[in-house]
């Protein structure tokens, strides 16, 4: 859902997209005529990605781009930086905001918690909500919040708002990944200065 929001939002500025699976990005780069301005990835691709697009080309996520879209990009990155703060026996929530079947390999319940645990070296307690509603989240120490792409945004800055208002960082997925992958800088540079 949020690839066919950007890619519609793109021809709708009258503007040119390119579309790839990362391996074949290298070779997609290399065979274009003008150098593309952004390059805009899945999180989860985000490692080998960024190993591949050039320095002087922007690199964000469709995550990124719906932490901006549907909720508080600053609240978002503010949030991801408390990673480096957590200790054993934390308590961390990852977020869905819809149901979907999680897959093998899945971001949520699979790919985060082990970038977390990898990055922080501390024995996290991550717990997984799924649904529209907002549970109870004055329990944990963060909240990692899904890209949104079934959500609206008042609905995502109000979930942030209760948060804020218990003290509890959140941060979305694309933020942490890249965070925990010392990229959160370049993936965010195109909306910061």
């Amino acid at each position: 859902m949020p690839q066919v929001q950007v890619i519609r939002g793109i021809l709708d500025k009258n503007s040119t997209c390119s579309i790839c699976k990362e391996d074949d990005l290298q070779n997609t780069l290399e065979n274009l005529k003008n150098k593309p301005k952004i390059v805009i990835t899945d999180s989860q691709a985000f490692k080998k990605v960024s190993k591949i697009v050039p320095n002087d080309i922007y690199l964000t996520s469709f995550s990124i781009l719906f932490a901006r879209l549907k909720g508080d990009l600053t609240s978002f990155i503010e949030g991801a930086s408390y990673v480096e703060n957590l200790k054993d026996g934390d308590k961390v929530l990852i977020l869905e905001s819809c149901t979907h079947h999680a897959i093998e390999d899945d971001i949520g319940t699979v790919k985060i918690p082990n970038l977390l645990k990898k990055k922080t070296g501390k024995n996290l307690i991550i717990e997984h909500y799924s649904g529209h509603d907002f549970p109870d989240v004055s329990q944990y120490k963060l909240i990692i919040h899904c890209g949104a792409c079934m959500t609206n945004r008042r609905e995502v800055l109000s979930r942030i708002l209760i948060a804020k208002s218990l003290n509890i960082p959140i941060t979305n997925y694309g933020i942490v990944i890249s965070y925990c992958l010392g990229i959160l800088h370049r993936a965010t540079k195109i909306f910061t200065p």
